[in-house]
This record gives structure tokens, sequence and C-alpha cells, in this order.
């Protein structure tokens, strides 16, 4: 075989414009299904372990990363205090409170209430960083909120997938938090540093932060006790949707421009969706597809009048 032609082949591949596009849908495939792993693996294991087995072990995949490419922590005080904090909140309080959450809950609405990450960023992106808004900005997020609110507070009998408010209301908190993360990850790339090194580092440190009570957990009550299907997707969540789907992502805004690749993000929630209706075999009413709609419009005129 001709190794040489195929990898020249490869690299034409990689060059091509719609390259980064097709990886950054293939990365929403997975970001979309985190409602659904999270979901079958809380089934068998206690959903606090979900949260710490999932940054314990992409702790063990960025570690290596960071020494290998000998990525430096920030300069400064303030950035390290960035650093931490993202890390904290996005992999340390994100994992824990959303896993709990999302086990009370149906795996549609986990994904819709994650779809409004990209409304509480740019809120408190624009309280952190004092802009003016629009009005196409207020509507947007005044918009999703609504969708929001109708999602967790419209019941109807027998709702989907065992949805719950107690549910609704925990993976929302876990949302808010994540996104002050973001937040915090965004003024630090803002500062000069990379996000691919926000993202090793904040794992790194937020791994080696669970390690104590991971160990102490494991003592107490030994490693859990669980089918393919659980452990499959503890290694999905710890592998491909936080260390390797953020690192493909990043490649992608890269290579492909922010602008036009950022755009794919609102897909995560449809692909979410539809996972949910597959694989779980959840079919959400009529109120829940109004409610959706309202969120990913509003969404995305956050998102549009943010470019403004």
């Amino acid at each position: 075989m001709n190794y040489s032609h195929v990898r020249s082949t490869h690299a034409r591949a990689k060059d091509h414009p719609y390259y980064p596009i097709v990886l950054a849908l293939l990365v929403m495939v997975v970001w979309g299904g985190t409602p659904m792993f999270s979901k079958i693996a809380a089934t068998e294991i206690d959903p606090l372990m979900v949260g710490m087995l999932r940054t314990v072990v992409a702790g063990l995949l960025a570690v290596p990363l960071v020494l290998v490419w000998r990525l430096a922590l920030p300069q400064s005080r303030r950035g390290r205090v960035l650093l931490g904090y993202s890390g904290l909140a996005a992999f340390v309080a994100f994992p824990l409170v959303y896993t709990v959450g999302q086990a009370q809950t149906s795996a549609t609405h986990g994904a819709l209430i994650l779809a409004t990450l990209p409304v509480f960023t740019s809120l408190f992106g624009t309280l952190v960083e004092r802009r003016r808004v629009s009005w196409t900005w207020v509507a947007g997020c005044t918009i999703a909120l609504v969708g929001e609110a109708a999602i967790i507070v419209w019941r109807t009998a027998g709702s989907v997938g065992g949805a719950s408010v107690a549910g609704d209301v925990i993976v929302l908190a876990s949302a808010l938090v994540c996104a002050t993360g973001y937040v915090a990850g965004a003024r630090l790339s803002q500062r000069g540093y990379s996000s691919q090194s926000t993202t090793l580092w904040g794992v790194a440190f937020a791994s080696a932060a669970l390690l104590p009570l991971f160990v102490w957990s494991i003592a107490r009550d030994g490693l859990p006790v669980a089918g393919t299907a659980a452990w499959g997707s503890v290694l999905v969540l710890a592998i491909l949707t936080s260390i390797l789907g953020y690192i493909a992502w990043y490649w992608a805004l890269a290579r492909g421009g922010i602008s036009r690749v950022a755009g794919v993000q609102f897909t995560q929630p449809l692909f979410g969706l539809v996972l949910a209706a597959v694989v779980l075999g959840e079919r959400p009413g009529a109120g829940t597809l109004i409610a959706a709609v309202a969120i990913l419009s509003g969404a995305w005129m956050v998102r549009s009048a943010a470019k403004v």
C-alpha cells in the first residue's frame, strides 16, 4: 500500500473547506447526547459517582496531554484565578449537579435546558463586561427564558421520560454554574491564554480536586457494579464529551472560522432530542415542542445580536 498517498489524501481532506463543519457536527452529536448518556449511566451508577467518574477519568487523559504538549499556566495571578474557577465550575460543579438533576428528569428536558447555555453565557458576559445591549438581545433572552420556564412548569399527564420539576430545576442550576465557568474561560482567552490550555488544565485541576472524594467513595462503597451500557456512557462523557469534543470544537473554530462554524452549535439540542427519541423512546408532547421552538429561537436571537 502507498502510505504516502494515503497521508497526502488525508491532508487534502483536512484542508477541505467543509471539513471543519463536518467535524463540528460530529462534536454536536456527541454533546447533544450528553443528557442521554448521563441518564443511561445514572440508571445503574449513583449520579454523584457518575459526575466524579466523568471528570476523574477525563483527568487521566488531560494530565498526559498537558505534559506532552508542555502547556503553561497563566503567568498572572488573575489569570490563574480565572483558570481555577473555570475548571471548578465546568468540570466539578457542573457534572456533579447536572448528573444528579438529569437522573431525575428526561433526556429531552435536559437537552432543551442545556440549549439555553448560550443565553446564560451571553447574559453573564454582558453583566461582567458592562456592554450595551440591543432590543433584539433583550427579546431573545426573554423568549428563551419564557420557553425555559414553560419546560419546567408546564406539566401534562405522564410527562415525557419521567421528567420532574425537581430534576429540571437542578439541571437549570447546573447550566447557570457552567455558564459562569464559560465566562471565566472567555475572560482568560481575552488575556491571550489558549482555549485548549484552559480546557486541559481545567480538567486536570478538577480531577485533582475530586480525587480525594472519589477515593473515599471507592474505599467506602467499592467500584460501582454496572453493565456495559452504563460504563460505556461514562467513558463517552469523560473522553469524547469532556476532552476530545472540546479539542475538536476549538480546532474546527480555528480552522473554519468562528463566525462560520459557531452556528453549528445550535444543532446540539436537536441531536439531543433525536437521540432521546430513538434510543430512549421519549416522545415530547406539543407543549414541549412549542417551548423548544421558543428556546432555540431566543438563543438564536441572542447569538445574532451578540455579533452586531
